[in-house]
């Protein structure tokens, strides 16, 4: 089983931006983390972040051909990118939309996910441990449909 786990614009600045909102942790130690889990899981995961939207897309489209699932932290996107929507549509592999923050108690413009719905599911609010629960629930969703 391969997961992509795809982060947008300013993730690699987690540690140091708002770490009030954000926590502590970087980016590099949350992948060290998914790491330690795919490795208990046996299955095997590949990081990438991007700011650029195009590249995100790029990714996604691909990933079909890769990868059984996406773990996405769409970022900023999440609340403007139909294209990151239709291509999350298109690649038709099962998705799990993460937020380090509860989107929904903060500003208006962030409760509005143009992402969510082509998405098997959303964490939100719990921290960086959304990124664990993440991929925790997209290993078993693939392996109960594997069954």
């Amino acid at each position: 089983m391969r997961i992509l786990v795809l982060n947008g614009p300013n993730l690699q600045l987690l540690g140091k931006r708002q770490p009030a909102v954000y926590g502590h942790q970087t980016l590099a130690s949350i992948n060290d983390g998914l790491e330690a889990i795919a490795g208990e899981l046996q299955i095997s995961i590949d990081f990438r972040q991007s700011n650029h939207e195009g590249e995100l897309v790029d990714w996604i489209g691909e990933a079909a051909n890769e990868f059984d699932g996406i773990v996405i932290n769409p970022a900023a996107y999440t609340h403007t990118s139909a294209a990151l929507h239709d291509a999350l549509a298109g690649a038709a592999l099962p998705a799990i939309e993460v937020h380090i923050s509860n989107v929904h108690a903060r500003e208006e413009f962030r409760h509005r996910s143009f992402t969510a719905s082509a998405c098997t599911g959303q964490i939100c609010g719990l921290g960086t441990n959304g990124y664990e629960w993440a991929l925790r629930a997209l290993h078993r969703h693939l392996s109960e449909s594997e069954t």
